[in-house]
């Protein structure tokens, strides 16, 4: 497929802007939720935030670089970046290879979690499948989606199998899939979500708890209802930063999933909103950049990060604020982790590489 587009001066500088400034105000919140769980656990309160740091300065070599990769390169190893990811998502499964946290085969024996690199890929692999019409391939998209998500339900994670549906579902509608189809979809993949709630125990309480937060206020709801007394605590100008009485050991995950829920508390509704407002930014600088490229496989590759990002942040926050059931799905650029920091800032670096073009 021949790919036609004509570059321009300069890179989206508002996007780089905004997302230093969203990864730096994460360092300033993994430092206040983490510091007291780090003194305990290590001896050292700056542990999680030296930890961050490292993987930022990564992370952003890692944007500069696909920043300097033309995007257009990124069609013809799409496949290879797709089997990778599921060779290790496979891998991540075996005994003895995988490294089991808390009940969960996610982490390889040398670090990062197979599965947010498979989110970029796949974002990237159907963007190339897209670019061009199709007829009949619901079912071979059915079969690659269910592969993919069969595998990560495995380890389990069912916050990083929901992003990779909303992710595959969005671009297969962007790419001008027949709207029965996703009459079809949709209720068919409540339900089959409902089942693997359903036969989950862990999951189920979540579901549980989620729709009656006064069950099991010291077991399956702690968590929420610890997230919601800080959500409460921050009120309209929040209690100060640094100041957050729920990171003493009260909110779980308190600079990972839970991250929102401490900065909330400290910096308040006002804050929080105007966070918010920064992943709205980035989301439109995105969609702005998808919308101005010429080439069908640049606009999806476009769309397809941008959305990838907007869901994540969706929903951490619809979680943080009971709209949906905790699902353990980090809030981007910002909580705690090197994987997830580092992939994000590879796709920013590519979506950058795509403003160049129009």
């Amino acid at each position: 497929m021949k790919l036609k587009s004509s570059a321009i001066p300069n890179f989206d500088k508002p996007l780089l802007l905004t997302v230093i400034i969203i990864a730096i105000f994460g360092l300033v919140s993994i430092y206040n939720s983490s510091s007291v769980t780090a003194s305990y656990d290590f001896g050292n309160k700056y542990f999680f935030l030296f930890e961050q740091m490292k993987w930022l300065v990564i992370g952003f070599v890692a944007l500069f670089i696909c920043y300097k990769i033309p995007y257009k390169k990124w069609y013809s190893i799409s496949i290879y970046l797709l089997l990778i990811s599921l060779f290790l998502l496979f891998i991540v499964l075996i005994p003895g290879v995988g490294v089991a946290v808390k009940g969960a085969q996610r982490w390889l024996p040398f670090g990062g979690q197979p599965s947010e690199l498979a989110k970029l890929s796949l974002v990237i692999y159907l963007s190339a499948w897209f670019s061009h019409k199709e007829k009949g391939r619901l079912g071979a998209f059915l079969i690659l989606c269910g592969l993919l998500i069969g595998l990560i339900l495995l380890q389990p994670d069912m916050g990083t199998a929901v992003i990779i549906s909303l992710i595959a579902i969005i671009l297969y509608f962007l790419s001008g899939a027949p709207l029965w189809q996703f009459g079809l979809l949709l209720p068919v993949g409540a339900f089959l979500g409902y089942i693997l709630i359903k036969i989950a125990p862990y999951r189920f309480a979540r579901l549980t708890t989620f729709l009656n937060f006064n069950s099991d206020p010291l077991g399956a709801s702690y968590h929420i209802r610890q997230i919601l007394i800080a959500l409460g605590s921050g009120g309209f100008w929040g209690i100060g930063l640094g100041n957050s009485r729920q990171k003493y050991a009260y909110v779980p995950e308190a600079n990972t999933d839970s991250i929102f829920a401490i900065i909330a508390e400290e910096i308040g509704f006002t804050g929080s909103a105007l966070l918010i407002a920064l992943f709205v930014y980035l989301f439109y600088r995105g969609m702005k950049i998808a919308s101005r490229v010429s080439d069908p496989f640049g606009k999806m590759l476009a769309s397809g990060i941008s959305i990838w990002i907007a869901s994540q942040v969706v929903i951490n926050l619809s979680s943080m604020v009971a709209l949906v059931p905790l699902t353990g799905v980090p809030l981007p650029f910002i909580s705690y982790g090197g994987t997830s920091l580092l992939v994000l800032l590879a796709g920013i670096g590519i979506l950058l590489n795509i403003s160049k073009y129009k």
